[in-house]
């Protein structure tokens, strides 16, 4: 833990004690602070009066007296309404920010020269994010890694310099954290995402930005440029002397690192030498793992690690849970646990890194739908629609003629797309969760999604007698 001792004294709000807020709660009752905590769900309450944190109605609390509102990520800022209790705080003149902003004034206070690499990006960041700290650990440096990843910032161990701190921020982390300055800052991309808790994709966008022009005159931004708006960041923070490693999968760059085919390449000053293959290495496959290598490897060189250490902490990552896992093999067919892919951008990625596939889609909709995968739908030999999106989903693979059944769930999706796939004779079938939509309304998260899709599949293998194979 890291107790927040720059609050030693003093009396704060903090509202939403889920994962990240019980955890800030612990970090300022440790710290000294004299906490008030609540949340609209009694539950919480109960588990956080039991775990020793103060808790109390904030509705009819005395907000003169607080000097700060400590916010879950979770809880609306400003869109589409801020929450009460962003008014009761604005009300009394008092901040409201979040665990990083915390984490970040522990850091300036005890060990200013701590590095922080801080990954921000609509798609591939945990990727990235898990990626970087790999790529770290197997050179020997020792890592906290946390944040939007999964273990909250304030979990793990203080800011120090012999340790590197590597956290993947969402944009509402970014809005709860003013003083964002971390050594690495780390922009992959930007796609409509998030728009009903930002208001418009150009707000989305500035607060994204925040998180690496944060890192001013002594840090590195890492920008990607294959997409307009972050091409325009990387171009716009030299000016305010920012240094920046451009990074693509797409383009060569005078400045930073970018794939040519399977091959990674380090540029700088315009000279360009081979980084890392990344042929065969089945966890970074596809364009947008080339992105995410990338952008790995410039913060590591930023961060003085050699192109060796780089190249062999490539080539030994494991991957994640739900972003293109690489679930089992059953005979010629593949199955792929992509359930992190929550719009169709992040869908668009897998689609994009193999042919012939049984895709299974669906779920609560976001913004856009699916019209802009029309260009992969020649790779999909038939999908699997679920949710309440599988109607609008038919009608759109209906007009492009795509093969293409209402399964509704996903145990009926994932039988139909196994049967379908093990028919063909085909050198590999893959049969695809990646379903360019939230889980919400079947699903209390993509993880359970994800989970399920796994269950089902080796529970398939199980029953017909072989064992799980994974490639």
């Amino acid at each position: 833990m890291t107790p927040a001792t720059t609050f030693k004294g003093r009396r704060v709000a903090l509202f939403g004690l889920g994962g990240s807020g019980l955890a800030t709660a612990k970090s300022l009752v440790a710290g000294g602070a004299d906490v008030v905590a609540w949340d609209d769900a009694p539950g919480r309450v109960e588990q956080a009066a039991a775990a020793g944190i103060p808790t109390a109605d904030l509705k009819t609390a005395d907000w003169d007296s607080f000097s700060s509102l400590l916010l879950s990520p979770g809880v609306p800022l400003t869109h589409p309404a801020p929450h009460w209790t962003v008014g009761k705080a604005r009300a009394a003149g008092i901040e409201v920010i979040g665990d990083i902003e915390i984490m970040l004034r522990e850091r300036r206070a005890h060990a200013p020269h701590a590095p922080l690499v801080a990954i921000t990006g609509t798609n591939g960041k945990s990727t990235t994010t898990a990626l970087i700290a790999h790529i770290l650990s197997a050179a020997g440096r020792q890592v906290a890694l946390g944040g939007n990843i999964g273990t909250p910032a304030l979990e793990l161990d203080p800011p120090a310099p012999s340790r590197v701190h590597v956290i993947e921020m969402s944009s509402y982390q970014i809005d709860l954290a003013p003083s964002l300055d971390p050594t690495v800052g780390v922009m992959l991309n930007l796609s409509e995402d998030h728009l009903d808790r930002h208001g418009d994709m150009d707000r989305y966008a500035s607060i994204k930005e925040r998180l690496v022009a944060g890192v001013g005159r002594e840090g590195t931004a890492v920008v990607g440029i294959d997409d307009s708006r972050t091409a325009m960041i990387a171009d716009r923070l030299p000016r305010h002397g920012i240094r920046v490693m451009r990074i693509s999968s797409r383009n060569p760059v005078l400045d930073g690192v970018y794939a040519e085919g399977a091959q990674l390449i380090a540029a700088s000053g315009g000279a360009a030498r081979p980084l890392a293959l990344l042929g065969g290495i089945g966890t970074l496959r596809g364009e947008h793992n080339a992105q995410n290598a990338a952008a790995a490897s410039a913060a590591a060189l930023a961060l003085g690690l050699t192109p060796q250490a780089i190249a062999k902490g490539l080539a030994t990552f494991p991957g994640l849970a739900h972003r293109m896992e690489e679930v089992a093999r059953d005979g010629h067919v593949l199955f792929i646990n992509d359930s992190k892919a929550t719009n169709a951008d992040a869908a668009a990625r897998a689609l994009a890194s193999f042919s012939d596939i049984f895709w299974i889609a669906g779920g609560k909709p976001k913004t856009g739908g699916i019209e802009s995968l029309t260009g992969f739908f020649p790779r999909i030999r038939k999908a699997y629609l679920i949710g309440e999106t599988a109607e609008a989903f038919a009608a759109t693979l209906e007009g492009a003629h795509v093969p293409h059944a209402i399964c509704g769930t996903l145990d009926r999706a994932v039988a139909a797309a196994a049967d379908d796939a093990a028919g063909e004779p085909l050198p590999e079938a893959v049969v695809l969760l990646s379903p360019a939509c939230a889980s919400f309304d079947q699903f209390p998260n993509f993880e359970v999604r994800g989970d399920t899709f796994r269950d089902l599949v080796n529970d398939r293998i199980a029953a017909s007698g072989q064992e799980r194979a994974l490639p």
